[in-house]
């Protein structure tokens, strides 16, 4: 099976260190083989700690504190639990293509749920999301028990799914205690690998003399971090541009905040510096605004891209995983009923 390469976007596990975030993200893709292939990546707080690939019918421990703290039986659970929704996703891509009358080439679906639970307020909500083909599709709204069509096609899903009851009370089921329990677990057991601070590099980027500088960290956990300009001490927004959170491949993360010259006044470059701080750590990371610690293109120094592109699970570049946990309260699926 060939890999395709995208972009993906991890949601953020909380914006404090109370809360705690269990993501499922289910890809099924079909098009070079005659059914579909299943991955599914669970992660706890951002982190990725299991991995399961239907050519190969084994769930994959990806740290080591998750293989040291859960039953034999889990993974066999699990793996069962895999194999099940395998035979459910097939079906599910052939009654999507047939709705949107594709009979052939190559298609996405993913499915991304989980929970939220906030350690300090035991509040607890969830999500799931389902896309195709780099689209949102449907989701679930927690609050109203609800589907929402996000595409014309959907609408018949929605009402279908709105009146399996059912399905509804599996989705609030798992949201309010199955995922969570299991979230509670994890986090309990894993609290020292879940919980840990890794600084980042910072680094002054620009392309060309004429570009905006970018002040890049890389290489810090957890995803929850701020990163702004600031003059004189205080927090600039005129002339500055955000980047979103994104994944490296050795499970920490990246982000940059670009500032455009066009703002910054020759004699006002020492008045002005670059702050990095994770939302939970009141230290903050202060690099100064000075053209001698500038990497560019020329000379030896490579600038590189933010955009980290890497192929190690097949995942969608679209508007499906762009929303945070924060920003899709909504509900996932049970262990033993199929989900689809």
């Amino acid at each position: 099976m060939k890999t395709l390469i995208f972009l993906v976007v991890v949601g953020t596990y909380s914006t404090a260190a109370e809360r705690h975030t269990m993501t499922y993200i289910e890809t099924a893709a079909t098009g070079w083989n005659e059914s579909p292939e299943l991955t599914e990546v669970i992660f706890v707080n951002g982190q990725e700690f299991v991995h399961y690939k239907s050519s190969l019918k084994k769930m994959v421990p990806k740290t080591e504190w998750i293989e040291k703290t859960v039953d034999p039986e889990y993974w066999e659970r699990e793996r069962q639990r895999n194999i099940h929704n395998e035979q459910a996703i097939k079906a599910h891509v052939v009654w999507l293509m047939e709705r949107l009358n594709q009979t052939s080439g190559v298609h996405i679906l993913q499915w991304m749920y989980g929970c939220e639970w906030n350690e300090d307020t035991e509040e607890v909500t969830g999500f799931e999301i389902l896309g195709y083909d780099g689209r949102d599709y449907v989701a679930f709204d927690l609050k109203t028990e609800t589907y929402i069509a996000s595409a014309p096609q959907a609408v018949i899903t929605k009402h279908n799914w709105d009146r399996d009851k059912t399905r509804i009370l599996y989705k609030k089921y798992f949201l309010t205690q199955e995922c969570v329990d299991k979230l509670k677990n994890f986090v309990n057991s894993g609290r020292k690998s879940l919980m840990k601070t890794v600084p980042p590099s910072v680094s002054l980027l620009q392309k060309t003399p004429s570009s905006p500088i970018s002040c890049h960290a890389t290489g810090f956990f957890p995803n929850v971090a701020e990163m702004f300009w600031r003059k004189d001490g205080e927090e600039l927004h005129e002339g500055v541009h955000k980047g979103e959170i994104l994944p490296n491949n050795d499970e920490t993360f990246q982000m940059s905040v670009d500032l455009k010259l066009s703002s910054v006044k020759p004699e006002d470059w020492e008045r002005h510096e670059c702050v990095f701080q994770f939302s939970s750590v009141n230290k903050e990371i202060v690099t100064k605004l000075d053209k001698t610690k500038i990497k560019t293109n020329t000379g030896k120094t490579e600038f590189k891209g933010r955009l980290l592109i890497f192929k190690k699970y097949i995942y969608l570049s679209s508007g499906l995983f762009c929303y945070s946990i924060e920003q899709k309260r909504t509900s996932g699926q049970i262990n033993n009923p199929v989900h689809y």
